[in-house]
């Protein structure tokens, strides 16, 4: 299994609003594109950064199926997220694979 990871460090003060987005605009638009067959939404407890961080984690069964996000629609979908928020967040993502679990 595949995990991609998306961490976005929020400013306080948009929290509010940057959550119901992602939510309805950032993830829908997401697993719209069939890449990704579920998705958590996890909150970090003990971050040392200022603001929230939050943890998006999409799973998918096959490296073409990322490399299809990553190569067709990333970037796009990176900007829209940059426009609504600019400067009031961090973001970093990463790709690993799962190798064992119970």
């Amino acid at each position: 299994m595949l995990v991609y990871n998306e961490t976005f460090i929020v400013d306080d003060a948009i929290v509010d609003q940057w959550l119901p987005w992602i939510k309805k605009n950032h993830i829908d638009s997401i697993m719209a594109l069939g890449t990704f067959d579920s998705y958590k939404v996890l909150t970090v407890l003990d971050s040392p950064n200022e603001g929230i961080t939050y943890c998006i984690q999409y799973y998918t069964d096959a490296v073409e199926r990322y490399s299809e996000f990553y190569y067709k629609h990333m970037e796009q979908l990176h900007q829209d997220h940059n426009k609504q928020f600019e400067e009031r967040f961090a973001l970093f993502h990463t790709l690993m694979e799962t190798i064992d679990e119970i």
